[in-house]
């Protein structure tokens, strides 16, 4: 079969010029500034300075991201963050996902409170709550890379639990009746059925929170006790307070160039996948 292709609706595309214009525009914008950090990563300070950064002449400076890795402690600020996100990634995922479920399968008495409760909690910034968990806190001992973990997981818990209750409530009781006379069990069901229709979306959520905690900054800021448990967004802090006194902005921007590499490359391979959990969904029944 040959295929026909369609014809482009000008006036259409016309009418869509402006939008065109704009993110266009908006996508040279950000190039040209991920190109000039780039160039300024293997650049030294004078060159930065002088305007005059990938002087081909004078060589790339790849010292710069050695310096940066194990001098300015970049490698520790890396690994804690990609502790904190992963392991808070997967915490969140086994407490909402059943939740989600839950809630969107059952009423119960209190099922409409909970998730009115859930979608509040999403709305209360983490200004408000900062001083009653520091106090918890203390009060209670908590403190190192454990307390960040637990306190990422419960800020992250309503937004997954509420995204996920969607998803879930668009799929057909169909397959829980068929699970059901094969013999399963509610929970045997949920794991190995009812968890992976909703993939997309489990995917798509787990990138946010995994995003959210890495580029997360004041809580980290306030819980951090010791430079071997603090992230990549305080750590960077730390490196332009250093930069008063070494000068070393091309490290500072291999650095960021560092930091930066993990949320690129989620976008980059990943962009398919949250595409259609943020636009899928399960067959509705």
């Amino acid at each position: 079969m040959t295929k026909h292709r369609e014809r482009i609706n000008w006036k259409k595309e016309a009418k869509l010029l402006p939008g065109y214009l704009i993110v266009g525009i908006w996508v040279a914008f950000t190039a040209v500034m991920i190109g000039w950090i780039i160039g300024a990563s293997l650049s030294t300070s004078r060159e930065i300075f002088s305007g005059t950064v990938l002087d081909f002449e004078t060589g790339l400076h790849w010292e710069n991201y050695a310096t940066a890795w194990n001098s300015q402690n970049v490698s520790v600020f890396f690994g804690n963050s990609l502790l904190y996100a992963t392991v808070s990634g997967a915490g969140v995922l086994v407490i909402s996902a059943p939740a989600a479920y839950v809630l969107s399968r059952w009423k119960f008495k209190g099922s409409r409170a909970t998730r009115i409760l859930l979608v509040i909690s999403m709305s209360v910034p983490a200004i408000m709550i900062i001083m009653p968990l520091y106090t918890l806190a203390v009060q209670w001992g908590l403190k190192g890379r454990i307390l960040l973990i637990v306190l990422y997981i419960m800020l992250r818990v309503p937004y997954t639990a509420i995204y996920l209750q969607d998803f879930f409530a668009t799929l057909s009781r169909s397959y829980e009746e068929a699970a059901y006379l094969d013999g399963c069990s509610p929970i045997k069901t949920f794991w190995k059925i009812m968890l992976p229709l909703v993939q997309p979306a489990v995917i798509t959520v787990t990138i946010f929170n995994f995003l959210s905690v890495w580029n997360e900054f004041f809580m980290a800021l306030i819980f951090t006790t010791s430079a071997d448990m603090t992230p990549v967004g305080v750590g960077l802090l730390q490196i332009i307070n250093s930069m008063k006194y070494s000068g070393n902005y091309g490290g500072l921007f291999a650095a960021v160039m560092i930091v930066f590499l993990p949320t690129f490359l989620l976008y980059i391979f990943m962009s398919e996948k949250i595409i259609s959990g943020v636009t899928g969904g399960g067959v509705k029944g």
